[in-house]
């Protein structure tokens, strides 16, 4: 293990420690960095000197920006879908892994957490943000689909409110709207909020992550969560089960209609509707294995697609946020396409 390497191990009183360090990429997740955390967890979890894992990253605008779908994009080009398979299936199962981790996995968030970071995060013990935290899914704009776990354990999420909002979590996936520290608290996306990451990151190595978050933790954060004004609205309309459902029911809402056409503006129709499905299909499964299965098949699907390729196109290599998706609306797109997927 080099300072080059991507992902820095190391074991610090009896915590191991998993430093992101591709702070030029935004922490875009690799598959070495998958293999590296992966791999870690598999040892640490049997060994009895470890008492917790921590996650965090050293540049202070990203813990983790996403998975590099780029590098996928470019394996697609080059006809290396087994590998760009191999990668994304490696990626969900360390998801799968973090979730049934069976001691304290402490995810630190300063900056921007997005898609692949929040599969390294979201299903930890705590996810401790900052007020300079900022999470967001926004695959539909390069033709993907909400994964890494992030569509089962969303729902599932009970933060501060008190109980868990599929409507609002299907919301969160689809429009790609970023929550900061007050709305990830309220919804469960965070578990406590700090006001220094490197001072908890010490304080958790030194004297374990409850004695730090004691002292540490905020008690309370003086803005409300701007979802809180607008729950409702959002719950009732995106608790509907078709995408056609819930299009329609928006333009009965002016509360929220702009703003959500606004997010979704750049999506991706065909992405929209597969998402929708994916939301569906993943509030009825029993655990974090079988809704990673389902986005495992739905996902081959989407990125063998030409709107993945053209969507990473537009949005992470030529930055141009012209994509030409086909179909070019939500009324063209097949539902039944998705659902076969998903059913089969």
């Amino acid at each position: 293990m080099t300072t080059t390497d991507p992902v820095l191990v190391s074991v610090r009183n009896h915590t191991g420690v998993l430093e992101l360090n591709r702070p030029k990429a935004l922490n875009s997740l690799t598959p070495d960095m998958i293999d590296i955390i992966r791999r870690s967890l598999e040892t640490w979890a049997q060994d009895d000197e470890i008492e917790q894992v921590l996650i965090y990253s050293n540049s202070p605008k990203a813990f983790c920006a996403g998975g590099d779908v780029r590098h996928a994009r470019e394996g697609i080009a080059e006809g290396k879908l087994e590998e760009v398979d191999a990668f994304f299936a490696s990626e969900y199962l360390t998801n799968g892994d973090i979730a049934e981790f069976p001691k304290p996995y402490i995810a630190v968030i300063d900056g921007v957490v997005m898609g692949g970071g929040l599969g390294i995060s979201l299903h930890g013990s705590h996810r401790v943000v900052t007020e300079k935290a900022f999470a967001s899914m926004p695959e539909m704009n390069i033709g993907y689909v909400t994964d890494v776990g992030v569509a089962y354990a969303a729902q599932r999420m009970v933060g501060t409110r008190g109980i868990a909002s599929p409507g609002l979590a299907k919301f969160w996936g689809l429009s790609g709207y970023r929550m900061y520290a007050a709305d990830m608290l309220w919804t469960g996306v965070a578990t406590h909020v700090v006001k220094d990451a490197h001072e908890l990151i010490e304080a958790a190595i030194e004297r374990g992550i409850d004695a730090a978050l004691e002292d540490l933790a905020l008690p309370a954060l003086e803005e409300p969560a701007p979802l809180e004004q607008v729950a409702k609205d959002l719950e009732e309309t995106f608790a509907l089960p078709t995408w056609e459902e819930i299009s329609a029911e928006l333009d009965k809402r002016p509360l929220i209609a702009g703003e959500v056409r606004r997010l979704m503006a750049g999506a991706c129709p065909a992405a929209i509707i597969a998402a929708n499905e994916l939301y569906e299909a993943e509030a009825g499964v029993d655990d974090i294995r079988e809704a990673l299965l389902l986005e495992l098949k739905l996902g081959m699907h989407m990125y063998r697609r030409p709107d993945f390729s053209e969507g990473v196109r537009a949005v992470l290599v030529d930055k141009t946020q012209d994509a030409a998706f086909n179909p070019a609306t939500t009324e063209e797109v097949d539902v039944e396409e998705f659902r076969a997927v998903l059913n089969s």
